[in-house]
C-alpha cells in the first residue's frame, strides 16, 4: 500500500492511513492544491469563475474519489464540467472545447483495481509540466488553500455527451476513412477490461461498420485480469480472436490511452508495434518526424527513416514526449506501451485515434494483420521490474551501473540506457509505482530475455537484494 506524489499527479491505493495511501483526506488535499494552483495561474481573470473538466474511469473507487474531488473544487469557487464515466483522451479533448482552465482524470491507468489517481491537465488539455507539478506539491505540503464563501461556491454542470463528441472528432480526421473501412466488413474482438473502453471502443467500431465481439466490456470496475495490456494478461482475447475467426483484437487499459492489438492468428501484434504500424500509415500520407520515449522500440526509428523523416527519443513520460514532438514538429509520436499521440487530433495518447487510423490502414492493405506485423523490422523486448524497498538507494545503484558500462553508448537523461551494437537495456525508477523498470530489446526474444536476466541479477547484486 502506498501513496506516490509526483509531478504528474497523485496516485495511490485506496484505504489505510492518511499520507500513506490515497485516502479521502489525500484526495481532497490534492484537489485543493490543484484548484489553488489554477487560481494563481489564472489570477488575471479576477472574479471570473474558473472552470475544470472532470471525468473518471470505471474503477470501483471512482465515484467516491470523483465526488470528493468535484466538491472540493466547488468549495474553491470553481465550476466543474462533469463528464462522469469517461476516458483520459476524452477529457483531454473536452478541456479546450469547453474553454476550461484545466482538467482532471480520475484513473490509475494500467494499475490494478485497488489503485486510483488524479491526472492533472492544463487549459490545453495537456499534462502539466514538471515545474507546475512541483508547485502543486508545494501548495499541498503547505496546505495553502483559500476556500470560497457561501455566495461564491462553484457549480457542477453535467455533460454526458463527450464520448460521442470524441468519436465524431476521430471520424472527422482527414486520414480516417470510415466509408472505406465499412466496405471491408471487418470483425474485431474488443477487451475493454470492464472499464470505459468497453463502451467507447465498440461504439467507434460500429460507426465504422465493424462487427464487434465484446469481451469484458461491462464498465463495473471489476477488472477480469491485470489491466496492463501485456501478453501474460491477455490469454482470453487471444483465444477468442481465433475462435471467432476475427480479423484482429483490440485491448485497451482502463482509461483508454494505451492500445494493443491481437493479430488474426491469436498472437500479440506487440504493443510496441501499435505506434509503429499507425506511424507507417500516417507517414506514408504525411511524411515528417517522429518521437517516442527511450524505452520504446528501435522499429519506429527504422520506419521513420524509411519515409525520409527523423526520429528522436525523449525521457519517459507523456509530457516529455509531447515537449520533444513540439520542438521537432513531429507528425506522430507516442510511447512504446501502445500510446499514440497524433497532433492533428490533440497532444495526448489516444487509443480511439489509434484504432481509427489502424483500421483505415488495414482497409488500404491487401494483407492480414499478422502479415502486416511480419513486414516490420523484427525486434523483441523484455519488460521486467524489481520491487523497491525504502532501504534501496536507486540513484547509487544506477550510478554504479553507469560507471561499470562507461565504455558503451550511455544516455542518462532518464535513468540509464545502455545501447549495445544490436541490443539495448533501459533501467529507470518508475514515476507511478515503487519499482525499477528494466526494459531490453534485441533481434530475438531469447537474446532480449537473457539481457534482461543479466541486468536484473546485476541490479540485485548492487542493491544487496
Amino acid at each position: 500500500m502506498t501513496l506516490i506524489k509526483s509531478i504528474s499527479g497523485i496516485r495511490g491505493t485506496i484505504g489505510g492511513a492518511v499520507g500513506d495511501n490515497l485516502t479521502p483526506v489525500d484526495a481532497v488535499k490534492f484537489a485543493s492544491a490543484y484548484g489553488s494552483f489554477l487560481k494563481i495561474r489564472h489570477a488575471s481573470k479576477g472574479n471570473e469563475r474558473l472552470k475544470v473538466v472532470i471525468g473518471r474511469d470505471a474503477r470501483i473507487s471512482g465515484p467516491m474519489i470523483h465526488n470528493l474531488v468535484m466538491n472540493t473544487l466547488v468549495g474553491l469557487g470553481i465550476d466543474v464540467i462533469d463528464l462522469g464515466l469517461s476516458t483520459t483522451p476524452t477529457v483531454e479533448i473536452a478541456v479546450p472545447l469547453e474553454k476550461a482552465d484545466g482538467g482532471i482524470i480520475l484513473t490509475a491507468s494500467h494499475n490494478p483495481k485497488q489503485w486510483n489517481a488524479l491526472k492533472l491537465l492544463n487549459e490545453k488539455g495537456e499534462f502539466l509540466s514538471g515545474k507546475e507539478g512541483e508547485l502543486i506539491l508545494e501548495i499541498a505540503e503547505n496546505e495553502a488553500f483559500d476556500f470560497s464563501d457561501v455566495d461564491n461556491l462553484g457549480e457542477v454542470i453535467e455533460n454526458n455527451a463527450y464520448m460521442d463528441i470524441h468519436i465524431d472528432e476521430v471520424l472527422e480526421l482527414p486520414l480516417v476513412d470510415a466509408d472505406l473501412v465499412k466496405t471491408k466488413k471487418f470483425k474485431v474482438v474488443v477487451d475493454g477490461v470492464n472499464s470505459s473502453g468497453g463502451i467507447i471502443i465498440p461504439n467507434l467500431l460500429e460507426q465504422m461498420g465493424v462487427e464487434v465481439v465484446k469481451l469484458y466490456c461491462e464498465p463495473n470496475g471489476h477488472f477480469p485480469h491485470n489491466p496492463e495490456p501485456l501478453k501474460e494478461h491477455l490469454g482470453d482475447i487471444c483465444k477468442l480472436v481465433v475462435a471467432e475467426k476475427a480479423d484482429f483484437g483490440i485491448v485497451v487499459d482502463p482509461d483508454v490511452d494505451r492500445l494493443a492489438f491481437i493479430s488474426n492468428d491469436g498472437e500479440m501484434f506487440g504493443e510496441e508495434y501499435t505506434l509503429v504500424a499507425v506511424a507507417d500509415y500516417v507517414l506514408s500520407k504525411t511524411p515528417g518526424n517522429t518521437v517516442s520515449n527511450m524505452s520504446s522500440s528501435r522499429a519506429l526509428r527504422d520506419i521513420t527513416e524509411k519515409h525520409g523523416g527523423t526520429y528522436q527519443a525523449s525521457a519517459v513520460g507523456e509530457v516529455n514526449v509531447v515537449e520533444l514532438m513540439k520542438k521537432t514538429n513531429a507528425i506522430i509520436g507516442g510511447e512504446g506501451n501502445g500510446g499514440i499521440i497524433y497532433p492533428t487530433s490533440h497532444y495526448g495518447r489516444d487509443s480511439m485515434v489509434g484504432v481509427a487510423l489502424f483500421l483505415t490502414y488495414l482497409a488500404n492493405q491487401d494483407k492480414t494483420v499478422a502479415e502486416i506485423r511480419a513486414s516490420y523490422p523484427q525486434y523483441y523486448m523484455s519488460k521486467n521490474k524489481i520491487e523497491l524497498t525504502p532501504q534501496i538507494d536507486v540513484d547509487n545503484v544506477l550510478a554504479t551501473l553507469t560507471e561499470k558500462y562507461k565504455s558503451e553508448n550511455i544516455t542518462t537523461i532518464d535513468g540509464v540506457k545502455i545501447d549495445f551494437p544490436t541490443e539495448w537495456v533501459h533501467l529507470r525508477k518508475s514515476n507511478t509505482e515503487p519499482i525499477i523498470r528494466i526494459y531490453t530489446e534485441a533481434p530475438t526474444q531469447s537474446e532480449a530475455d537473457i539481457l534482461a536476466e543479466r541486468f536484473v541479477k546485476e541490479l540485485k547484486e548492487i542493491a544487496g537484494i
